[in-house]
Parts: structure tokens; sequence; C-alpha cells
């Protein structure tokens, strides 16, 4: 039986994130439109990034490179969530929803569940984030954007970005991606139990997934201020392709500083905030609420 609950945390998991990639992929689009625009052709604020992508319509628009990130992320999430899962259970703690929270090994378990997922959340990351910055953005400059190339989707763009960097090509930013990755796991599993365990511990006549909705805002709210600004350099240096404009990460965190000011950190908070509430909401709930149903067939 050991075996079929491990089977069903990695399941869990994969059910919940994709849900969450579904809800959240129009915000994501445009944190990734405001995080990646270059000094000279930037959009007016949030509303004028809005009407820009809305303009492309919904396929070419909001929801460009959503097939990959849909298909991939229940992989990604799989592995994020299942590892979290059964590394607390090696620590002799558990995930089972209203167990009391040892929250050192939380961390560890959020921490190691976050670097298990680099090997396949990189690549999709990578394309995901081409596909959302080569949406059009009018300008009157002629601006020359971080990738220069257009594609029609991912199937294109991951044969080209191979042709052209071999496999590596595909792990573009993993660096960054890791400096982002294990700290932002850690304190979103952290905040998400803490959240969860004393809002029920305290407010008992409010009903549980309420409290797990909150509790999954709550936590991909605070975990993704936490991370702002090495997401920022993420999505520019995954934009960069190629390596047409940054080495890499301090490279790119130096001179996006140098043209553009220590705001350029924070680039994008408002669209990272509304969809990290909305996105780890409905993930933490779905991941929470299947774990429940799991357990309930497997005792009955």
């Amino acid at each position: 039986m050991v075996g079929k609950d491990v089977l069903l945390d990695y399941l869990a998991g994969a059910v919940s994130g994709s849900a969450g990639v579904l809800f959240g992929h129009p915000l994501d689009t445009v944190k990734c439109q405001l995080q990646v625009q270059q000094a000279g052709n930037q959009y007016k604020g949030l509303l004028d990034c809005c009407i820009t992508i809305n303009k492309q319509g919904l396929a070419k628009g909001f929801f460009r490179g959503l097939s990959w990130p849909l298909f991939s992320y229940g992989l990604v999430n799989s592995m994020f969530f299942g590892t979290y899962a059964n590394t607390l259970k090696l620590l002799g703690s558990s995930a089972v929803p209203g167990s009391e929270p040892h929250f050192l090994h939380i961390v560890i378990a959020g921490s190691v569940g976050g670097a298990a997922q680099l090997s396949v959340a990189v690549p999709v990351e990578v394309i995901k984030v081409v596909l959302q910055s080569q949406i059009p953005h009018p300008s009157k400059q002629h601006i020359i954007g971080i990738n220069r190339d257009y594609y029609k989707g991912p199937n294109e763009g991951i044969l080209d970005i191979i042709r052209a960097k071999g496999f590596k090509g595909m792990y573009r930013g993993t660096v960054a991606q890791l400096y982002r990755d294990i700290p932002a796991s850690a304190s979103y599993f952290a905040i998400f139990e803490y959240s969860s365990y004393y809002g029920h511990k305290y407010f008992p006549a409010i009903n549980s997934q309420v409290i797990n909705f909150l509790s999954g805002g709550l936590a991909g709210v605070l975990s993704w201020t936490l991370i702002l600004p090495l997401d920022v350099m993420k999505s520019r240096v995954q934009a960069d392709v190629k390596g047409n404009l940054y080495t890499g990460l301090w490279d790119c965190a130096k001179k996006s500083v140098q043209e553009e000011g220590f705001t350029v950190l924070f680039r994008g908070y408002s669209a990272v905030a509304t969809r990290a509430f909305l996105v780890n909401s409905i993930t933490l709930l779905v991941y929470v609420e299947l774990l429940k149903a799991f357990k309930a067939v497997h005792l009955a």
C-alpha cells in the first residue's frame, strides 16, 4: 500500500497543478510581458499591457503558449507535490490535512520538491516565456526585442532553439530558476501549512475549503513577493534564449538595473500578486481535497 500512497501523492500534484495553470495562464502572460519589456518600449501600465495582449485574440494573446505548460505542468507539479509529500514521510512527518505541522521538515521537504522539479520545469518555462514574450508591442520606436525570432508554437520554438544552441538551450536560465524555486517552494509550503493549520484551529466555524483556499492564496502571494526580483531576471534570461543580450543571471541583473533602475526588479508585481493568489488558492485547495478523497477511499 505504501507504493500506492506514493503514486496518489504524485497524482494529486499532477491534477492540482494543471488546474492552477489553466486558471492562471492569462495573468502569467501579462506578468511575462511586463517583465521582459525593454527601456524605451514599455507599456504605460497594467491596463495598457492587457489591452495590447487582448488585441491579439485569445489564442495569440492571453493564452499564447498555453498548450505547452498545460500538458507539461501535470508532470512538473506531480514531481513537485509528490516529492514534497514523500520527503515529509521520510522525515517522519505527514502531508495529511489536519495534522500538526513540523515546520523544519516542511521547509526541507519544500526545498527538495522545488529542486526535484527543475529538470522538467526549466524547459517548460523556457518555451512558455519565449512564446509569451513574443506578443507584439506597438511602439513608435524601433526596438530590437529580447528574442528576435517569432515562433508559431512550441514545436517550432523547441526545434529552432535546439538547432541553434543544442539541448542546453532548453535549460537556459537554470541557475536563475534554481535560486527562485528553492526558497519559493520552502516558503510556499511553510506559509500554507501554518495558515491552514491555525486557521482551522482558531476558526473552526469557517468552512474547511474556504480556509484552504485563502491559505493557498496567501502562500502564493507571499512566496512570490519574496522571489520577485529573481523571477524578473529569470524571465529576461529565458526570453533571451539565444543569448543576444545577456550572458547569464548576473549580467542580466547588472544591465537591467543600470538601464532601468532598481524598480525593474519588481516589474509586474500587480499581475504577479493577483495571479499568485488565484493560481495557488485553486492549486492547493484541489491538492488538499484530492488527498482527503484518496484517504477516504483508502479507508473505505
